[in-house]
């Protein structure tokens, strides 16, 4: 039996049992599919969130402790796996700020210490000299960084591969949890039932509907974000670029990603020509000569929404040896490191490195 169990391999399964196993516990990471090709996969990967000042200081916390620990995680993949999750820390430009989203932002900042300025078209164009003539002014984050989503999920995987602390059971899925009164003692697969000390359910999208099966409403639901890259050239765009709430995210290969859109169609992973012709124009608006290159790939992905994009960090009432690490909607990868240190330090009975009281699930959940 082990330690503990964690159902969902994605960004924040992946280093929750990365975290634990280091602390000497024996772990096991159960995925339905394959490690880190849902959400974790089909992001963005700015390590940021888009509009920061829009967020509750709930989010920021974990996103400023995020942001200076992914140098290091990034660092200490490489060494342990040789796999580059491509970490680039270009900064981001946010394009054409409405008066009083600049006012806002600046505040923002100003609260919480972080460099952001306003800059003129001269800067934007020495910055980013391709993107689109005729704009007067931007926001300046210079801290923002982007990681290489799917690498990063690459690492992590191989990671937990190579320590003999975890093990990695995919392509089984959870079909429900194991009880004994009042206490989840493990959870049940159609390969077969796994027994655990604790089980953490971090299985994004797909939380809510195996919490129901507890007779509790969690209230995380699918939202379809579509995004495709473009085959560009090298030096094309060099740092994440932001107009009207979309983006383009440079790679090291010079493909640009733009992404992305906000559809609540339930589980629903279909891609649309619709939002193929949006994300295009998004992405020439920017950037014209990306309109030169191939559209590699249109794709879809499942985001955990939740009320406010507040996770749900800690223990289930109700149910002894339940616990949870979902819920963080468009923020995923950006919070990933500092939620992830947080259920571990709750689990590990250490003192945690952010006040845990928000994140609970008491209070926050229903019964159904």
């Amino acid at each position: 039996m082990s330690d503990f169990l964690i159902v969902g391999a994605g960004v924040i399964g992946l280093m929750t049992a990365r975290l634990l196993a280091q602390a000497g516990a024996k772990v096991k990471l159960i995925e339905r599919g394959q490690s880190a090709r849902e959400a974790s996969w089909a992001g963005g990967g700015i390590v940021s969130p888009l509009y920061p000042w829009r967020y509750q200081d709930e989010v920021t916390a974990l996103a400023l402790w995020s942001q200076t620990s992914y140098v290091h995680l990034a660092q200490e993949l490489l060494a342990e796996t040789g796999l580059d999750p491509e970490l680039r820390q270009k900064g981001m430009l946010m394009l054409a700020v409405e008066a009083q989203e600049e006012q806002a932002a600046l505040g923002w900042a100003q609260r919480f210490h972080r460099p952001m300025v306003k800059v003129d078209a001269d800067f934007i164009y020495r910055t980013e000299p391709h993107v689109a003539p005729g704009f007067e002014s931007a926001i300046w984050m210079p801290e923002v960084a982007s990681i290489r989503n799917p690498r990063l999920g690459q690492s992590l995987r191989l990671s937990v591969q190579q320590d003999p602390n975890v093990t990695l059971c995919e392509d089984s899925e959870v079909i429900g949890f194991s009880t004994f009164g009042e206490r989840v003692t493990g959870v049940k697969t159609a390969r077969g039932e796994h027994k655990a000390d604790e089980v953490i359910l971090a299985g994004g999208a797909w939380s809510g509907e195996l919490l129901a099966q507890l007779g509790l409403e969690l209230p995380v639901a699918p939202v379809r974000g579509q995004m495709m890259v473009f085959k560009a050239a090298p030096g094309v765009v060099d740092r994440v670029v932001m107009l009207e709430g979309r983006y383009v995210i440079p790679r090291n290969d010079g493909r640009v990603l733009v992404g992305s859109t906000l559809e609540h169609v339930g589980f629903d992973k279909t891609t649309t020509e619709e939002a193929s012709r949006s994300l295009f124009d998004t992405a020439t608006r920017i950037v014209p000569e990306l309109a030169d290159y191939e559209v590699e790939h249109h794709w879809a992905g499942l985001r955990p929404g939740s009320p406010d994009g507040v996770p749900f960090i800690g223990a289930v009432p109700g149910w002894e040896g339940l616990h949870l690490n979902t819920g963080h909607y468009r923020n995923g990868l950006v919070l990933a490191p500092a939620s992830t240190r947080l259920l571990a330090d709750l689990l590990l009975k250490r003192s945690p490195v952010i006040n845990p009281a928000a994140y609970s699930p008491a209070g926050r959940l229903t019964a159904r």
